[in-house]
């Protein structure tokens, strides 16, 4: 991997992450190609960026609520000739000013969290504005993990960062705003809430086992097996016993580790042919006829500090990848109505045994 590091007009940083060049090829999924120049300036007459974003608890739920007004102006579905992430051509120019690249990050123009707040990302997995990350190689697959890793290092090193997820949200239903390939990653100045619970849970369940609730998981939907949906040597993907989402598939090194930085070489071979795998069950499991699944596909990582406060070590934690959508059948959507959303009390309407069964049979003939 070759990582080149600039800055765009407005001083937000830019990171180009590029495979081997010897491998060119042509296509939306190149691990590598005849590389373009890097050292291209942005030649936009941007201003400064002006964000207004704070931090907000609130007192009953005891949860942190980002407050950012200045996202209202952020870019909305743009023709394709206008997509703000695909390569600068003559002159047309957006915020990569190459005229080409495999994988590149930049500091988001219009960040939910922002200076001692956290940090937002945009992860550009391809400059194909039509493919998706379904599309893209295995060579390619590992560059973006290779991306994800890098940043997630160099954020957890910042001052006041606490916990780093990288994600990504695919399709309108889930409320994308541009059709390119691409993702996020935010570095955020507190536990989120999510982790908050789940460390909660990991606490009772060693008080009352004395065992780790990552690993006693894990090794129970293994023997159990009715709910795995992909194994690997290194990896085992399964929908959760008591899955919220209609389709929602928890991916777990079959090692446990905090974070993307502490995997293992062997594991992260074997990671982009597991999760091009199951994104490529996510498209086929509603038939051929439906268009692209949306989903929602993220990170889970340990926070990086607080421990001692928790009376546990960051190693307990198992770094996983959670994927789900809110299509729930055939041309319907699962809509989060008055439990789910005023009560946290989800309705499940597809039974996580078939879910596991129709995700096993969309397999790859």
């Amino acid at each position: 991997m070759k990582k080149t590091v600039t800055t765009l007009a407005d001083g937000r940083e830019l990171i180009y992450y590029d495979g081997d060049p010897a491998g060119a090829a042509t296509g939306p999924a190149t691990a590598g190609r005849a590389r373009a120049p890097r050292d291209a300036a942005d030649r936009r007459p941007l201003g400064a960026v002006a964000t207004a974003s704070e931090i907000r608890r609130d007192p009953f739920l005891g949860d942190s609520v980002v407050i950012a007004s200045h996202r209202q102006g952020r870019t909305y579905h743009p023709p394709a000739d206008a997509c703000p992430l695909c390569p600068s051509r003559e002159d047309r120019l957006t915020e990569i000013p190459a005229a080409d690249y495999d994988v590149a990050v930049f500091e988001n123009r219009f960040p939910s969290l922002t200076g001692d707040a956290g940090r937002c990302e945009v992860v550009c997995f391809t400059a194909d504005h039509d493919a998706s990350f379904a599309d893209l190689t295995e060579e390619r697959a590992r560059l973006v993990l290779d991306a994800w890793t890098d940043r997630t290092a160099e954020l957890s090193r910042r001052p006041g960062v606490e916990q780093v997820y990288c994600f990504e949200n695919r399709g309108r239903e889930i409320g994308v705003t541009l059709g390119h390939p691409h993702g996020q990653i935010y570095a955020y100045p507190f536990t989120t809430p999510h982790t908050e619970r789940v460390l909660r849970s990991l606490a009772a369940h060693r008080e009352r086992t004395g065992g780790n609730l990552f690993d006693d998981t894990v090794a129970d939907e293994r023997k159990d097996g009715s709910r795995v949906v992909v194994e690997g040597d290194h990896w085992t993907a399964f929908v959760p016993y008591a899955a919220h989402w209609p389709y929602e598939v928890h991916l777990y090194p079959n090692r446990r580790v905090p974070d993307l930085p502490a995997l293992g070489e062997q594991a992260r071979a074997e990671f982009p042919r597991i999760y091009l795998d199951l994104l490529r069950r996510f498209d086929r499991v509603f038939g051929p006829d439906e268009p692209p699944t949306p989903y929602i596909s993220g990170w889970h990582q340990a926070p990086l500090r607080g421990w001692e406060e928790r009376s546990a070590q960051r190693e307990d934690f198992a770094l996983h990848l959670e994927l789900f959508t809110i299509r729930r059948t055939s041309g319907k959507l699962k809509f989060l109505a008055g439990s789910e959303s005023g009560m946290r009390v989800f309705i499940n309407d597809v039974p996580p045994e078939t879910a596991a069964a129709r995700l096993r049979e969309a397999a790859d003939e």
